[in-house]
């Protein structure tokens, strides 16, 4: 809408990172990026109008309003659930055989600009062969990693002392809840809602004035250590697609791991669902009680946030993940977040907040106006 005409080399949006490497591709060979460019261009027009005669869907309120319409849960008549094991496990070399059961492979062929859900897109009359082969190549891969172990699949939990207060989570040291050891921060929504309230995460933990003792969870994994060296080596003798392709799987191995860990989080770390028997499918669908939201996600938007977690759970120094200056995770081939336990949490967009609430997160997090508005910059109003 505002970049891509102003540009005298193609720009692309692309809504996944996953995304990425098709597009990439097109764009780096002669022969694709002619019609791909002629096609961008084509649809760029069309978004262009039609953002031009969109009408707002909904009308802003003020952070006091959205505050007033929080989400009201029965915290009288709920016992939140204490961990099994409290505290921090580091789980430093899960086989890859483990996680392979839990990879969702449809976002893998997304990567490769193959649409389509997995497993009916190997079955597709215009694309299924080209992804059977792709699958193929990527169950190779992974075989290879599986007899030679040369990538680490490292991850580390924690689980902690917490409750509510306001938009904030405070995370205290140990069950007394006497010392803060760490105060999470979080956004609400601010548009005006019918018949529904102004989410914001730390709605789904107690608030401290309930008397309620209440938890949250923190993770960070990786499915990538050692596949940097791999992917060098590769490109190095001009193996562009292996390359490729060893990030791409070493991406799901990380997707997986989250799902797996999540799920032993449920069943035993935590345990409040210990009973569970879900499908990979039902896990995909999250068929399953609480959530797993990561910071630089809808209903967390803010990437410094990330920093609580490295805190929290010590995460270079435990498994060697590192967060850079613009706190993007490294390996790339990572995710990390929160859990949260209430079964009625849910994922949800915070989208587009008020002058107020920035100067109010800014306070809140010790930052100055300008730094808040620059990291919020994509949820400004």
């Amino acid at each position: 809408v505002k970049i891509e005409q102003n540009y005298s080399e193609p720009v692309v949006y692309v809504s996944n990172a996953s995304r990425a490497v098709g597009v990439a591709q097109s764009l780096l060979n002669p022969e694709l990026k002619p019609a791909f460019v002629a096609r961008i261009d084509k649809e760029y027009e069309v978004a262009r109008d039609q953002h031009a005669r969109k009408q707002p869907r909904s009308r802003p309120v003020s952070l006091a309003h959205a505050r007033a319409n929080r989400q009201q849960l029965d915290w009288v008549n709920y016992q939140p659930p204490k961990p099994r094991e409290p505290g921090v496990q580091t789980f430093e070399n899960v086989p890859v055989s483990v996680l392979r059961p839990y990879i969702d492979w449809t976002p893998f062929f997304l990567s490769w600009e193959l649409a389509g859900k997995y497993p009916r897109i190997l079955e597709d009359e215009i694309i299924g062969e080209e992804a059977t082969k792709l699958f193929a190549d990527a169950n190779a891969m992974l075989d290879k990693l599986e007899r030679d172990g040369s990538v680490r699949c490292a991850g580390v939990i924690g689980l902690f002392p917490a409750n509510a207060v306001g938009d904030s989570i405070e995370v205290y040291s140990d069950e007394s809840r006497s010392e803060v050891k760490k105060v999470l921060h979080h956004l609400r929504q601010q548009s005006e809602k019918q018949g529904f309230p102004n989410y914001c995460l730390a709605d789904y933990v107690a608030p401290k004035e309930s008397g309620k003792p209440d938890w949250i969870g923190a993770f960070a994994v990786t499915g990538g250590i050692g596949e940097e060296a791999i992917a060098n080596a590769y490109k190095a003798d001009h193996d562009d697609y292996n390359a490729i392709l060893i990030q791409a799987v070493c991406d799901r191995l990380a997707e997986a791991f989250a799902e797996y860990l999540h799920e032993q989080v449920r069943k035993v770390h935590w345990g409040y669902a210990p009973d569970e028997a879900l499908s990979n499918e039902e896990l995909i669908r999250e068929n399953y009680r609480g959530i797993r939201p990561a910071p630089g996600y809808p209903a967390c938007p803010e990437h410094t946030e990330k920093g609580s977690i490295w805190e929290l759970l010590a995460v270079e120094q435990a498994i060697g993940m590192q967060l850079t200056e613009s706190y993007a995770m490294w390996p790339g081939a990572a995710v990390s977040g929160w859990y949260f336990s209430h079964p009625e949490s849910k994922y949800f967009a915070v989208a587009q907040i008020q002058q107020d609430q920035v100067e109010d997160y800014a306070a809140r997090k010790g930052m100055t106006l300008a730094e808040a508005e620059r990291w919020l910059g994509p949820n400004l109003n």
